[in-house]
């Protein structure tokens, strides 16, 4: 706020948030958010703030029905203590809440898909620090720190391409991918001017990885077959556009003019 940038960010579910929310349930119309969720606006201001700020309150219905057990004796509660049972779906329902406090004078759809998207951003961090070690090499030397960022960046891109090439219409994490992929043996024979590459897993979803590799094998050859007299920046771009196939919908990526006269003059 003092620098004048907008900002975004979820609240917790504080006792005075959980009252601007009761106080919001009863109230219509709850405009619609996307994705099945649904939300109104409000004001609050919190212990140690110095205003009251804008709020989004959003909720969906939960499909899942909710249990409550007591502990102590395993008991199954009744959530539910009406004694007219066939009016129980019609008169009752269980939502999720979630609350957004932002700067942003936008309307509920486009701050709720704002908040969306920053989460699959965060997703992509939270995999580069916890799976490709994206925050364990540190030390004073700056410039070091940035080649060893670099690296492990570069490589989680790699590997993202490659079991996209797999798996085209998901995100596969590197939790899961790399023992999948990469416990295997692998051995080269070559006869009558082939190369066969034969790999024998030791993962035990042999046939989830067999299918993988199919898949990886198949996108590979047809890059090779259609990009024989192209230059290694244009297969490359022929390589990308196989991974990702679903968001390209039939295009093709092409190298950015730029790129192509760079290539040009360093090897003139």
């Amino acid at each position: 706020e003092q620098e004048g940038l907008p900002y975004l960010f979820k609240l917790r579910l504080t006792k005075n948030v959980q009252k601007s929310i009761e106080k919001a349930m009863g109230e219509m119309p709850w405009d619609d958010a996307g994705q099945g969720w649904w939300g109104r606006t409000a004001e609050i201001r919190l212990s140690g703030w110095v205003c009251q700020r804008r709020i989004v309150i959003l909720r969906r219905p939960l499909d899942n029905p909710i249990v409550l057990v007591d502990e102590e004796t395993g008991e199954q509660l009744d959530l539910f203590p009406d004694d007219n049972v066939k009016n129980r779906k019609k008169s009752r329902s269980a939502w999720e809440y979630s609350v957004l406090v932002t700067s942003i004078d936008s309307e509920i759809l486009t701050i709720a898909q704002l908040y969306r998207d920053r989460a699959d951003s965060e997703n992509a961090f939270d995999e580069l620090k916890n799976q490709w070690g994206w925050g364990g090499f540190t030390t004073k030397d700056m410039k070091r720190c940035q080649i060893m960022a670099r690296c492990a960046a570069l490589t989680y891109n790699w590997w993202t391409l490659f079991a996209r090439l797999g798996d085209p219409d998901h995100h596969r994490e590197a939790i899961t991918t790399r023992p999948l992929l990469l416990h295997a043996v692998g051995r080269q024979t070559r006869h009558a001017g082939q190369k066969r590459l034969k790999i024998t897993s030791l993962h035990g979803r042999v046939e989830t990885m067999r299918k993988l590799f199919t898949k990886i094998a198949a996108a590979l050859i047809r890059v090779r077959q259609s990009a024989e007299q192209l230059t290694p920046i244009a297969k490359w771009y022929r390589i990308l556009s196989e991974a990702l196939i679903r968001y390209l919908k039939g295009r093709r990526l092409l190298p950015p003019p730029w790129l192509t006269r760079q290539k040009a003059a360093t090897a003139g």
